[in-house]
């Protein structure tokens, strides 16, 4: 694996899986793999459990790690190519890519969507200019479009918890406050597409994805409909693609709660975190147990290793 920037650079979903709960039973059985390398993690916005569980996958396999809030830790940097800089951007991508990668034998970044030029978003600027310049693996640790260590943590949980062979998996939209990107739902839609899973996707009109992620997955906009049968509820908002970041319902009866869990076969309900209780899900689901969100949170840590194994082995 030369890169991880999505679902699209996995050679093979069900050995990466398997690597991630090798990885979990014997953390440190590669330590040897990242023996005087070092990753930088570079974020361009905040991060909690992306951090946190990078930097553990990391030194599970021997790597030092450099971690930097770019804009903060460093130089805000400038992304476009041939710009006159005379703003508030202080260095190129072109110098910082490049001085990272040699430091670094990995780079993992993050940045997320603006929501305000869906071209630009979709376009994903910061992670193609890094790969151009930095001349070493880059690592996507949520990018505007995609979170793929999220979905192999996801696919990693649903082969731990799942009691049939090929599952009914349920993406459904949930409400929130304000517009949040598409990039759980992309990722996650795509990585199920890869799975051998019924892949599900309900939420209401005018929250479609783009189609390059939905794919040929069924849309059912009655959520109850949709939950009947399922043995996975994935919990997530986002803002419409279709009218660029815009919230077109406050939709709080979209809120999973015990009725919606009581027309799934036995289901789990899954959300990538944080999640913001009695608005999108209820007490009594999230400390339930058919919730999955802490173990589904632990499992962050298996898919970082997985992937960074994958690349170190690489290299």
């Amino acid at each position: 694996m030369n890169h991880f920037l999505s679902v699209h650079d996995v050679n093979d979903l069900n050995a990466l899986v398997s690597a991630g709960l090798a990885a979990k039973k014997t953390p440190f059985a590669d330590q040897h793999l990242g023996q005087n390398k070092t990753i930088g993690l570079m974020f361009f916005n905040q991060s909690f459990r992306t951090r946190i569980s990078t930097q553990k996958a990391a030194e599970n396999l021997g790597l030092k790690v450099i971690s930097l809030n770019v804009g903060s830790d460093s130089w805000g940097l400038e992304m476009e190519d041939g710009v006159i800089m005379n703003g508030t951007k202080a260095e190129h991508v072109k110098e910082a890519a490049a001085v990272i990668g040699r430091f670094c034998n990995i780079v993992g970044i993050r940045s997320f969507a603006t929501l305000a030029d869906q071209a630009a978003d979709y376009a994903e600027q910061v992670f193609h200019q890094f790969r151009k310049y930095a001349g070493v693996p880059i690592v996507n640790l949520e990018s505007a479009t995609r979170h793929p260590l999220q979905s192999l943590a996801d696919c990693i949980t649903i082969a731990e918890f799942k009691k049939t062979q090929r599952p009914k998996v349920v993406l459904t939209w949930l409400p929130h406050i304000k517009p949040l990107p598409q990039a759980v739902a992309n990722s996650f839609s795509e990585w199920m597409h890869q799975s051998d899973v019924e892949f599900v996707i309900t939420h209401p009109k005018g929250y479609e994805l783009a189609p390059e992620f939905a794919g040929n997955a069924p849309v059912i906009y009655d959520q109850d409909e949709a939950l009947k049968g399922a043995h996975f509820v994935y919990g997530k908002n986002w803002s419409s693609f279709s009218q660029y970041g815009q919230i077109l319902t406050e939709g709080r009866d979209w809120m999973i709660d015990d009725a919606k869990m009581s027309l799934t076969d036995g289901g789990y309900f899954m959300h990538c975190l944080p999640v913001r209780r009695n608005l999108k899900v209820t007490d009594s689901v999230l400390d339930g147990p058919q919730s999955l969100v802490i173990e589904q949170a632990a499992n962050r840590e298996w898919s970082a290793q997985a992937v960074l194994r994958e690349i170190l082995l690489s290299l």
